[in-house]
């Protein structure tokens, strides 16, 4: 079962960090296959810190929705389109198998072979019982499937149509019934009768099988040797050579090629309902080159998927991964307001009212007894100075100035000097894009039954956002309008000032609710507002309840 520790869409720094760092505490604490995962792009603040500590950047992770691969059987039984239907027989009985998937020899699928299928073919009703006889096939198959030993002549190994008769009757009727088929390759299943396998062989058939394992005089095998017919020997009886030669039939003549197949990234949901309307007994599972890479039986679909999450930084499904509320959530641990989240069974949910989740991270390590490798520490110091804003944020508390301390001297580092580090790297006005911008650190809100998001982003000045901010409040409406949200918003806050601005596109209702000064049309000064956690988003419940209410 391999455990996920992963973030909230649109990572921020805390979200990353705390992401890493977690699954590196559950390694340590003995747990195995845990990964640190993140559900959208890292930025230039996050790949400089990573690469400061020698740290890589989380897997990316965009959708978690279970898929045919997760429940799949990896090892496949299949059989080859140019083998005999006795090698089928054979794996289906050892296997206890309906039928099998029918591959090339690059093992792309070319369809079903099903027990009933070969069931047919070898107890036939009654009307077909004369077409029993034909088979197509090698002679080298129609051997191999009775186990026999050639005496002279040659094992051909291309399939044609042959006739298997059987000399159980008085020499003046065996004659004229086997001139009927001169226009057929006739093999002959006899027994001791040497006088019959002359007249076969003067007859020319293309093969003479002499079952029981009997002895075979020199002469006829001389007189075979020289007509060029093919003798064989049968350690079997009559009866049961030409039952188990009527085998060698190849599976490419019984393949069922209208079939339902899944690809292996199929959404699990989607091939349930299509198998839950097919007769099918097995589903092939293909890769994008058609190759067979699994098997999917009804059954499978109610085994439990190989994977489990660790949601940290968020604990709402709107701003989690896609498909999380398809996979078990073992464990969460975030510092924000409580999301109506609920589970079908206990898990450990750790809600600490501090500034960072990395400062929860580090609480981890320390109630365990674990010491932080050094790496870890720094990448939890610049997880919780990014949300602090360098302990400079509302939210900051004295855990968190504590926690601090204790990493900067596990990492070695500075907390100043990194936080000048961090903030120095790329402004986000400048390096992103307005699409970037607004949802780069973006999150999802319900409240009241309405739905909006709320994004931020910081910067050393407000130098650069005169020219970027049309750009950016046409950005926030066309995301509003493709989500349908109430409104989106954006908060930029100068850092060294200690201040923001608000940016808004939505309903008109809801900006008239809006009592912080307006510097132009859609913005706002909010002085002294930096945490969109602790003073933002309390804000705009209010204004939400305000709109509903008027």
């Amino acid at each position: 079962m391999q455990t996920i520790v992963i973030g909230h869409r649109n990572p921020d720094m805390d979200s990353i960090c705390a992401a890493i760092a977690y699954a590196e505490f559950k390694t340590l604490a003995g747990f195995t296959d845990v990964v640190a995962a993140r559900c959208g792009n890292t930025n230039e603040r996050i790949d400089y810190v990573l690469k400061k500590f020698g740290i890589p950047a989380p897997m990316l992770v965009t959708d978690l929705s279970p898929v045919v691969r997760d429940v799949m059987q990896p090892k496949v039984i299949c059989v080859k389109n140019d083998s005999p239907v006795y090698d089928a027989i054979q794996l289906i009985d050892q296997k206890g198998l309906r039928g099998l998937p029918v591959v090339d020899g690059e093992n792309r699928c070319l369809g079903l072979l099903s027990a009933f299928k070969i069931t047919h073919h070898l107890f036939p009703s009654r009307d077909e019982a004369n077409s029993a006889r034909l088979v197509t096939a090698s002679i080298h198959d129609i051997v191999a499937t009775f186990g026999g030993s050639l005496i002279t002549g040659k094992l051909g190994t291309e399939p044609s149509e042959k006739l298997l008769m059987v000399c159980a009757m008085a020499q003046d009727s065996f004659i004229p019934r086997l001139r009927r088929y001169k226009d057929k390759q006739v093999i002959l299943f006899v027994g001791d009768r040497p006088h019959v396998q002359l007249l076969a062989i003067e007859e020319n058939v293309s093969a003479i099988i002499v079952t029981g394992g009997l002895e075979i005089p020199e002469f006829i095998s001389e007189s075979a040797r020289s007509a060029g017919i093919t003798l064989i020997s049968s350690p079997h009886d009559t009866a049961s050579t030409v039952l188990l030669a009527r085998g060698a039939v190849r599976v490419e003549r019984m393949v069922q090629t209208e079939y339902t197949s899944f690809h292996k990234e199929t959404p699990l949901a989607e091939a349930r309902q299509v198998a839950a309307q097919s007769g099918q007994f097995i589903f092939p599972v293909i890769d994008d080159e058609g190759k067979l890479v699994g098997i999917l039986s009804k059954s499978d679909f109610i085994k439990p998927v190989p994977r489990q999450l660790i949601l940290v930084d968020h604990n709402e499904l709107t701003q989690a991964v896609r498909g999380a509320s398809e996979v078990p959530i073992v464990e969460i641990l975030d510092h924000h307001k409580l999301g109506g989240f609920s589970s079908h069974t206990p898990i450990l949910f750790w809600n600490n009212p501090v500034g960072s989740t990395s400062s929860i991270i580090t609480m981890c390590f320390q109630n365990a007894g674990i010491p932080i490798p050094k790496a870890i520490a720094g990448l939890l110091m610049a997880g919780l100075i990014s949300d602090t804003l360098n302990l400079n944020s509302p939210t900051t508390t004295p855990t968190d100035k504590r926690i601090l301390a204790e990493l900067a001297e596990v990492a070695g580092v500075d907390p100043t000097q990194l936080a000048n580090e961090i903030f120095a790297v790329g402004s986000p006005l400048l390096t992103m894009t307005p699409a970037q911008a607004v949802s780069a650190d973006s999150k999802v809100y319900k409240e009241n039954g309405y739905s909006f998001s709320v994004a931020q982003i910081e910067e050393l000045s407000f130098a650069h956002f005169e020219q970027k901010q049309e750009a950016l409040l046409e950005e926030l409406e066309r995301q509003r309008k493709i989500a349908g949200l109430i409104f989106s918003a954006l908060l930029v806050t100068d850092i060294n000032e200690q201040t923001s601005l608000l940016l808004v596109r939505g309903e008109p209702a809801f900006l008239a609710s809006i009592d912080y000064p307006e510097k132009s049309h859609f913005i706002w000064e909010l002085t002294g507002v930096v945490s969109r956690k602790k003073q933002l988003l309390p804000y705009l419940l209010k204004c939400v309840t305000r709109m509903k209410n008027s």
